[in-house]
């Protein structure tokens, strides 16, 4: 580690040891893993990772979390969260993370006042530059952000999480199914299972870093660039796989996979809405 590096994670865990408790929102990945580890390492079991289980998150997502605080010997709990069932998130606006988030935090709220303890996120510096409406809801809920607190990238989490010797810190983005949905689409749990199972369909096909986008009658499917040659030679199967789940039309997106591309619509104006 670089001095400068140094410096942040010493930061990142005076941060965390003031705090004195805290209620991690866990996911996985590694933001939040890091925070997880960081936070374990400094408060023992005034520590608590919690992750939230909903129609809304992959099971092989869920399994590899709960295997990894497992691994790392956490203090973690599962909770369960019903964003789906509250129609503010499901006509998928483009807030739509304000009221998932806003969901997480009313859960949590009740587990961090029984330990005494301060609900923190694994955001990071550079999504504060991001469209997150979920950032408001946490500052709705006094939720803290160490690892933006203390000025801390995206590469520097992962080097940090090198460091720490957590198997995340190269592991891809892996927001919500509820992110493929074009706004607009109606998000159901129905439509977040045929996600899931269209999104297993496209890995057993070789491919590792990947989005099925649903916009209503069209699956969009994205893959890196470098592997869009290798997607049309499997056009065949795709088609066939995602007609199977419902959709009508199946097509590959030649600008390849780009995390967030259905934010690149929220450039009008019109369709950004404010909780």
């Amino acid at each position: 580690m670089n001095a400068a590096l140094i410096a942040k994670r010493n930061e990142l865990e005076a941060t965390l040891r003031d705090a004195g408790s805290v209620v991690v929102a866990y996911s996985g990945g590694v933001d939040s893993s890091v925070v997880a580890e960081v936070a374990h390492r400094v408060l023992g079991e005034r520590s608590l990772a919690a992750t939230a289980v909903s129609a809304s998150l992959a099971r092989r997502e869920l399994d590899a979390a709960v295997a990894l605080a497992h691994e790392r010997s956490w203090n973690h709990r599962i909770v369960t969260t019903h964003e789906v069932a509250r129609d503010e998130y499901a006509v998928n606006a483009p807030d739509r993370c304000y009221w998932c988030k806003t969901e997480l935090y009313e859960v949590l709220a009740p587990l961090a006042a029984q330990r005494s303890a301060a609900m923190v996120t694994g955001t990071n510096a550079d999504d504060l530059g991001d469209h997150r409406p979920g950032l408001q809801a946490a500052g709705e809920h006094s939720v803290r952000a160490p690892l933006a607190e203390c000025g801390i990238s995206k590469a520097e989490v992962r080097a940090l999480a090198v460091v720490l010797s957590l198997p995340t810190h190269d592991k891809p983005a892996s927001p919500c199914l509820a992110s493929r949905f074009a706004y607009g689409v109606r998000v159901t749990p129905e439509g977040l299972r045929r996600i899931e199972r269209a999104e297993e369909a496209v890995r057993a096909l070789g491919f590792t870093e990947l989005r099925v986008r649903d916009h209503g009658d069209l699956a969009r499917v994205e893959v890196p660039a470098g592997q869009l040659e290798l997607a049309a030679a499997s056009g065949g199967a795709l088609v066939d796989e995602l007609k199977a789940l419902g959709w009508r039309y199946v097509t590959l997106d030649l600008a390849g996979f780009r995390s967030g591309s259905l934010n690149e619509v929220l450039a009008a104006p019109a369709l950004r809405r404010s909780p």
